[in-house]
């Protein structure tokens, strides 16, 4: 991942689904295609949420990882 540009970064730490979903779900918007998004959430849902966004969207997820009591993950815009 190390080779990824990151387009954009969110804070997601201490919303609660739905809101992880419903911000990348914003954000993703905003950027251009093949750009990427890297978010930090606390929501242990995101582990299965943002997978099934992906998938349903058609974007790639790049990165999906637990880090300590956090989680990160890269999306990029493929739609």
């Amino acid at each position: 991942m190390n080779d990824v540009t990151i387009s954009r970064s969110l804070d997601m730490k201490g919303l609660l689904c739905p809101m992880p979903v419903v911000k990348i779900a914003k954000a993703i918007k905003e950027i251009k295609i093949g750009e990427t998004i890297e978010a930090f959430a606390t929501d242990p849902g995101v582990m299965a949420d943002i997978p099934a966004w992906c998938r349903s969207t058609g974007n790639e997820l790049v990165a999906l990882e637990k880090q300590d009591r956090q989680f990160h993950f890269v999306v990029r815009r493929l739609k």
